[in-house]
C-alpha cells in the first residue's frame, strides 16, 4: 500500500494513472460493429501538465481484440468462416488539450473535457481457433506471404498507430482525478486480423509452398474462388474506459493559479 497523505497538499505537474475499460477492432471481420466483441483492457500512463490547458503523456496498454464471421449479419460473410483474436501491447505518447483550465485540487477549475493525439507502437499476434486449438497465423503465410505466389513478405508483428480521441475528468480533491476516455487507433496494417488480400491464393499451390495448414486456414469457406477481404482498407482498434490519476512529485514553491 502506498500512502498519498503526503501528496494531498502538493500541487505537482506530474501524475500517474490507470485506465480500465474495453477494446475492440474494426476491419475485414468486423466492418461496422462498434463495441462488438469488446474485451476487457487496461493500461498505465504518466501525465506531465505543461500548464492548465496542455499536458504531455506516455502510456502502456494491454488490449484484446477478436471477431468471428459466425457473428456476421450477411450470409456471404458467414460462409467465409474466418475468425481471429489477438492480444495487443501498446506503448505510446501524445499531447492533451483541455477545453477549460484544469488543475487537480484547484478551488475553481474542477473539471474539463479534453482532446488527445499522439503516436504509438504496438505488438499484435493474430491467432485463429482451429479444431479447438489457437493457431498463430503470421508464421503460416495464409495469403502466400513469403512464397513465390506473391511479392508480399510476411507482415511484421510490430506496427505503428496514431492514437486520438477525447475524454473528460474531474478533480477528486487535492490528491487525484477521475475521468472517462474514448480512444481511436488508426493503424497502417491490414493484418491485425490476418486478412489483407482481396482474393484467395490457390490452395494447392499454397499447400505446396507454405504447408497444408496454411492452405486450410487461408480458405475455410469450401469455395475455391471468391473474395477473402478488402485490401484497400487498413484496420483500426479502439480503447475506451475509466481513468484514475494520482499526483506525484514535489510541491512547487508557489502554486499560484492555473496558467
Amino acid at each position: 500500500m502506498i500512502s498519498f497523505n503526503g501528496l494531498s497538499q502538493r500541487y505537482s505537474r506530474s501524475e500517474l494513472g490507470v485506465m480500465v475499460g474495453t477494446s475492440y477492432y474494426i476491419g475485414d471481420l468486423n466492418q461496422f460493429g462498434h463495441f462488438r466483441d469488446a474485451k476487457l483492457a487496461g493500461g498505465l500512463f504518466y501525465r506531465y501538465n505543461v500548464n492548465s490547458r496542455v499536458a504531455i503523456r506516455g502510456n502502456l496498454n494491454y488490449l484484446r481484440v477478436e471477431a468471428d464471421d459466425a457473428d456476421a449479419n450477411r450470409q456471404l460473410l458467414q460462409d467465409r468462416n474466418l475468425n481471429f483474436k489477438s492480444t495487443i501491447w501498446e506503448l505510446g505518447s501524445g499531447v492533451e488539450l483541455n477545453y477549460f483550465p484544469f488543475r487537480i485540487g484547484h478551488d475553481r477549475f474542477k473539471g474539463t473535457g479534453y482532446l488527445f493525439a499522439g503516436l504509438s507502437a504496438f505488438r499484435m499476434n493474430p491467432k485463429t481457433n482451429y479444431n479447438g486449438d489457437d493457431i498463430a497465423l503470421q508464421e503460416l503465410g495464409t495469403e502466400g506471404q513469403g512464397s513465390s505466389l506473391t511479392q508480399k513478405s510476411k507482415y511484421s508483428l510490430i506496427q505503428i498507430a496514431i492514437p486520438f480521441g477525447f475524454g473528460g475528468r474531474v478533480s477528486l480533491g487535492d490528491w487525484g482525478s477521475l475521468g472517462v476516455e474514448f480512444g481511436v487507433r488508426k493503424t497502417f496494417t491490414d493484418y491485425l486480423d490476418d486478412v489483407g488480400a482481396g482474393l484467395y491464393i490457390d490452395a494447392d499451390a499454397l499447400a505446396a509452398e507454405n504447408g497444408p495448414l496454411a492452405a486450410e486456414l487461408s480458405n475455410r469457406s469450401g469455395n475455391r474462388f471468391g473474395r477473402r477481404g478488402n485490401e484497400s482498407n487498413k484496420d483500426w482498434f479502439f480503447f475506451t474506459g475509466a481513468t484514475l490519476t494520482f499526483k506525484i512529485g514535489k510541491k512547487p514553491s508557489c502554486p499560484g493559479n492555473p496558467r
